[in-house]
């Protein structure tokens, strides 16, 4: 793990955080290290939840560390080897089989690759000074880590076009009139707000949560009459709806409800 990413276990949530001076800025060995998190809270059974943010006031991330980039230019073969890290960039933005909900808690600037890790997230908090933008264009290529795939989806069509091709700043008030960002809240109040939304979270059964995950981004561009068509019993093409199905937590919900008690989930 690099001394760069650290992680912390608190219940059912697994906190990340970036905490690389001066701009969180992303490189091979944090990249790994955060895919080494994410598959620790897949594989462990008790995490349910994962928080991913940055260290400090001012910066999430700045995205992709340009300067170790540069330092590439004379071998192809690095600079390669760089954007093909497990799990994507920074460990997410390609984790696809990552079936647990991570909220990106946004402490300042999201810049480029670190706004595709927000793009990345299930859900995204935001203090209220932060902000996200897209300055590739100028830099000379895409964000194409998840933002050009993403965010037209995310938020209108003109406005991602708009931040795509102008690099402009959009405000975390902004985000939030778009429905990028759930909630907005001061700096001071970011990291409980994140850990109190997981906590809420975590109270779902397991299975549920990774079902919920796995179907949503599965029929969300498909036709309604399709989308229902998915969520049959059945279909071998949402193994992890199925086996909610056929759990015992999914007895165990309308049990406890009937019985006024609080459901004690197996995650089975």
């Amino acid at each position: 793990m690099s001394d760069a990413v650290l992680v912390k276990e608190t219940g059912h949530i697994l906190e990340i955080t970036i905490d690389r001076p001066p701009a969180n800025a992303i490189n091979v060995a944090v990249s790994e290290a955060i895919y080494k998190a994410l598959s620790r809270l897949q594989e462990t059974d008790h995490l349910r939840v994962g928080i991913i943010a940055g260290a400090g006031d001012r910066i999430f991330s700045a995205g992709w560390d340009l300067k170790e980039i540069a330092s590439m230019e004379s071998n192809q073969e690095a600079v390669a080897s760089a954007l093909d890290c497990p799990g994507g960039f920074a460990g997410i933005t390609e984790f696809w089989g990552l079936k647990k909900p991570v909220i990106a808690a946004v402490n300042g600037m999201a810049v480029g690759g670190g706004f595709e890790i927000c793009l990345a997230s299930d859900i995204i908090v935001a203090a209220d000074h932060a902000e996200f933008f897209l300055p590739e264009m100028q830099r000379g290529f895409l964000p194409d880590v998840g933002a050009i795939q993403i965010l037209p989806r995310k938020v209108p069509y003109n406005i991602a076009m708009e931040l795509l091709y102008t690099g402009r700043r959009m405000s975390a008030a902004e985000a939030k009139g778009w429905g990028l960002v759930s909630q907005v809240c001061s700096r001071a109040d970011l990291n409980q707000t994140a850990r109190d939304m997981a906590t809420a979270i975590a109270k779902g059964a397991p299975l549920a949560l990774q079902a919920l995950k796995e179907v949503v981004p599965a029929i969300h561009s498909l036709p309604i009459q399709q989308a229902f068509a998915e969520t049959k019993p059945g279909n071998q093409r949402l193994p992890i709806y199925q086996q909610m199905l056929m759990s015992e937590d999914f007895m165990e919900g309308p049990r406890a409800f009937a019985e006024k008690r609080a459901p004690v989930w197996k995650g089975v």
